[in-house]
């Protein structure tokens, strides 16, 4: 999975929600050691302090955790994954709304839409 990064939004932030996806899509499977902090920062191409933070934040989160001398674990507790996934769901879904209601439409007609597209 390549690292994508916008302009408007703090880095860190941006390698949090990267690095969940990664875990709520199974890529970094539960209970599974996350790749060393320099490799990840050199892999994104970005600074070891700041994807430091990014964990910092996951960690603090519940989905991952450290073992000293060992690294860095993704959480084996599949509902702080199960809310993370449900975190990131939504978020979309409120971003989609905003943007469907930039265009114009109510939410009765985005779900119209929604629901038509669903039939196809």
């Amino acid at each position: 999975m390549t690292w994508n990064f916008e302009t408007d939004r703090p880095i860190y932030l941006q390698l949090k929600e990267q690095i969940m996806l990664r875990i709520v899509s199974g890529a970094y499977e539960p209970g599974s050691r996350l790749p060393p902090v320099r490799d990840m920062a050199a892999d994104a191409s970005v600074n070891p302090n700041t994807l430091q933070k990014a964990l910092a934040e996951l960690e603090r989160d519940g989905l991952v955790y450290t073992q000293r001398t060992s690294g860095r674990f993704v959480t084996e507790d599949e509902s702080v994954i199960t809310q993370a996934k449900e975190t990131l769901a939504s978020e979309q879904i409120e971003l989609f709304l905003k943007k469907m209601a930039g265009l114009g439409f109510s939410r009765e007609q985005t779900l119209a839409l929604l629901e038509k597209k669903i039939k196809e």
